[in-house]
């Protein structure tokens, strides 16, 4: 199921479900989490897919040569704005891996949602975690964002 929305922060969120899985969240709150990292941001597209595990393992493989599904990937697009919105790319969430995780990690399965998604989108504006000086600035806004929404340190 496919539904794109516009919502009042100017960020047309495109959700691709192409996976049922217990505890995935729903629309409202993905856009929620989505809002909360892109705020300030102006007119933005984003596509969301959440998949399963076959399709996350395929898509790591193919572009990051790791032979294994992983939690969260991010593509940024390379591409003009689209009447005047600029086209920011897609973030793959893989369902079984962020329930596994959150349930291994001892976390709450919508707050390690929350963080993956938020961790994603911060990809798409160019934050990344090469060195320890990129990565300590990805994490401190991660957990900013996440305190906003009343979420604790994922780090902890």
């Amino acid at each position: 199921m496919t539904e794109a929305t516009e919502t009042p922060a100017e960020i047309d969120l495109d959700i691709q479900r192409v996976v049922d899985h217990p505890g995935i969240p729903g629309d409202d709150e993905l856009r929620s989490w989505t809002e909360a990292a892109l705020a300030g941001q102006g007119a933005v597209m984003v596509n969301l897919r959440i998949v399963d595990e076959a399709e996350g393992w395929a898509l790591n493989k193919q572009w990051r040569q790791r032979d294994t599904a992983t939690n969260v990937l991010s593509f940024p697009a390379d591409a003009p704005p689209v009447n005047g919105v600029r086209v920011l790319g897609d973030v793959v969430l893989c369902a079984p891996v962020v329930q596994r995780e959150a349930v291994e990690q001892g976390k709450e399965v919508a707050h390690h949602w929350a963080h993956l998604l938020i961790h994603g989108l911060l990809h798409l504006l160019g934050y990344d975690h090469i060195d320890g000086a990129k990565a300590e600035i990805m994490e401190a806004r991660e957990v900013e964002l996440l305190a906003a929404l009343g979420i604790s340190d994922p780090y902890q």
